[in-house]
């Protein structure tokens, strides 16, 4: 069974998450935004999720882990728990 490994940052505003991800892409640390911005507890470990198999995670989140690039930051990601930047750390089939 496939399986990733990823990593996110939680907000709760689609213009807190693009201006989040316009900062990575200039730069700075995923894990240092992480844990300054994501409301999620695993912001405290840079935004880690460890590794999951699909259906582990919500539908939309799944969606992008399973199948979009791996090493990229993808989103912002909508989901009942608000917006995700995502990037995708590994993936077997």
């Amino acid at each position: 069974m496939a399986t990733a490994k990823a990593r996110h940052i939680l907000v709760s505003s689609q213009e807190e998450c693009e201006k989040l991800k316009e900062q990575i892409e200039n730069g700075s640390d995923f894990a240092d935004v992480a844990k300054e911005h994501s409301t999620c507890p695993s912001g405290q470990q840079g935004g880690a999720l460890g590794e999951f198999s699909p259906g582990q995670m919500v539908s939309e989140f799944d969606q992008v882990v399973f199948n979009d690039e791996v090493g990229k930051v993808h989103g912002p990601v909508k989901t009942d728990f608000g917006y995700h930047l995502i990037e995708i750390t590994g993936r077997t089939e």
